[in-house]
Parts: C-alpha cells; sequence; structure tokens
C-alpha cells in the first residue's frame, strides 16, 4: 500500500458521505433560506398593513434598532470569521492532519460549573412551586442542603481519606448523643431551618449560574491549550496570539485529589516549565477520565512529518 493510500485512510474524512462533508454548509444554507422567508413575509405584511403601522412609534424604533444590530453582527461575522482562530477550527484541522494522531485541546471552566447540581436544582424549584401543593419551606431545605454541598466541593479540597475521616466521625458523635438520648432532639435542631424563597428566585439563580458556565464555555473558544506529541500552544485570544512550547520545555500532572470534585468528572491538568521562574498553569478541566488518557498518548509519542520536518501549527484558514 502506498504512503498516499495509508494517509487517506488515516484521514477522519475518508469515505464519509455528502452529508457528512457538508453538513455545516447545509445548516448554513437552511438558516439563510429561513431568515430570507421570514424577511419576505415581513415585508409583506409591512406592505399590506402600512396604513395602520405608526412608523415612529416607540415599538417600531426599537424593531429598527434590533433589526440593525442583526444584520451588524451577521456583517461582523462573515468579515471577521476567517480571523478567528477558536478551538473548534484547531480540533477540525489537528483531525485532518495526517502527521498528527493524538493531540489534546483544553481549555479552563470557572469553578463556578461545580454548581451545576444547584443550577439544576433551581430550576427544578421554580416549577415545583408553581404546584400548590408543594410546601415552599422542603423545596427550600433540599435546594439549600445542594447548595451547602456544592460549596464544599468549591470551597474545600476534600480527598477520600478526608472523607472517610468525616463519615467515621459524624458516626462516632451520632454514637455518643445517643448514648445520652439526644439524638432525636439534636435532629429536631434542623427543623427550625426554614428557607422558603419564591420561584422567581430560583428562576434567577438558575439563569444566573447557567449565563455564568456558558461565559465560561465561550472564553474557551479563544483561551485554549493545544498539547500534541512535538509542542504546546498557549492560545491568549481570538487571533493568532499565542506561544509556541516544545515538548523538552515542559511538564504535565493530573491532579484528582478532590474525591467529590472527581465523582462529578472534575479534575486539573497543571503544566509545569522548565524555567522555574514561569509560574504553573493550572486548567480545571470536565470529563478529567478522557483527558488523562488522551494526555498521556500524547506525551508517550513523538510525531515526525511525512513530508517536510517542520513543527509549524497546522494551517486552520482554509
Amino acid at each position: 500500500m502506498s504512503e498516499q493510500d495509508i494517509q487517506e485512510n488515516k484521514s477522519p474524512g475518508f469515505k464519509k458521505g455528502f452529508l457528512a462533508q457538508h453538513w455545516k454548509k447545509i445548516i448554513l444554507i437552511s438558516a439563510l433560506l429561513i431568515v430570507i422567508a421570514a424577511l419576505i413575509w415581513a415585508v409583506v405584511y409591512l406592505i399590506r398593513n402600512r396604513a395602520e403601522i405608526e412608523w415612529f412609534s416607540n415599538q417600531m424604533v426599537a424593531l429598527y434598532i434590533a433589526v440593525g444590530v442583526v444584520i451588524a453582527l451577521a456583517i461582523a461575522w462573515l468579515i471577521l470569521r476567517k480571523t478567528f482562530r477558536t478551538r473548534l477550527r484547531m480540533e477540525k484541522a489537528l483531525r485532518e492532519d495526517p502527521d498528527i494522531n493524538d493531540w489534546l485541546i483544553i481549555y479552563n471552566w470557572t469553578p463556578k460549573a461545580l454548581y451545576v447540581p444547584t443550577i439544576v436544582v433551581s430550576f427544578i424549584a421554580a416549577v415545583l412551586l408553581c404546584i400548590q401543593c408543594v410546601p415552599p419551606a422542603a423545596v427550600g431545605g433540599i435546594w439549600f442542603a445542594v447548595f451547602f454541598l456544592n460549596f464544599l466541593i468549591e470551597e474545600y479540597n476534600i480527598s477520600i481519606k478526608i472523607l472517610l475521616i468525616t463519615i467515621v466521625s459524624l458516626g462516632f458523635f451520632l454514637l455518643w448523643l445517643h448514648l445520652l438520648g439526644q439524638v432525636v432532639n439534636f435532629l429536631k435542631l434542623f427543623k427550625n431551618i426554614a428557607i422558603s424563597m419564591n420561584a422567581t428566585v430560583y428562576l434567577l439563580v438558575g439563569v444566573i449560574g447557567l449565563a455564568t458556565v456558558f461565559i465560561s464555555w465561550l472564553k474557551g473558544l479563544f483561551y485554549y491549550i493545544t498539547i500534541t506529541p512535538n509542542y504546546m500552544n498557549l492560545q491568549d485570544g481570538p487571533t493568532e496570539s499565542g506561544e509556541q512550547i516544545g515538548r523538552e520545555d515542559y511538564n504535565s500532572r493530573i491532579d484528582t485529589s478532590d474525591f467529590l470534585e472527581r465523582l462529578m468528572g472534575f479534575g486539573r491538568i497543571i503544566i509545569t516549565f522548565k524555567d522555574r521562574k514561569r509560574e504553573p498553569i493550572i486548567v480545571l478541566v470536565w470529563r478529567i477520565q478522557t483527558k488523562a488518557q488522551q494526555l498521556e498518548n500524547v506525551r508517550a509519542k513523538f510525531a515526525i512529518d511525512h513530508l517536510q520536518g517542520t513543527g509549524a501549527l497546522p494551517n486552520i484558514n482554509k
């Protein structure tokens, strides 16, 4: 088998169908057709009802502003999309590079991503409060318990040893209370903790938390770390701003010492540098088990170009 055939078989796009190769263009064309149809419908509606419409009313001025913002964003996207160097474009470029079989792209999640259970419970609580038979105090108590657990996960590094010691200590404490006959009285203290909030508050907490996590993901499109067998690239911004570091100038370490954090699928990848004056980079990543395996595969290999021995980044502006 020739070298060209081997490269073709390695390419992720090899033997893919038309839909698999052009799905982005299909979605873009479909969205464009929908927008055109909506614009035609709006023009026809305005022409038919032009005598009844107050063209300079506050509502119409607000509509003009909204349409102008949408058009400006569309034009900006068409002009700048080729200059953006997003994480998704880098992943595509690495998948299509025949010389790189193992690679890893990571970005730093905000620690508020650990509050995802609280965000989910907040939305559920907002829905439950719409049901009249559900007591608000009970919903508030469950929500506070989930929030308090998330707070402990984010604020403290709880290893499995500390968790076991805490459970055993709590068991001995309850046993001591049982010997004194005060277990029931101790548990009754928690009945006085009644947290009652309306559905709007829960909904607001959920929306703010969701927006915080989304902004973290959005930032990760432009600020990320690309690790290949030969180099590590630190991307710093939406354009080509970044730094390449050779594989011999840095080391990597996986930190999953926080047991509860690990149960949620999170962990930390720590990048240390040969230059001791440079601060380590600590990245909070999700799906740490998969990322750790990919990092081990990348660091265990050394890639050599088939055609030319350059260590440059793949061209993602094609």
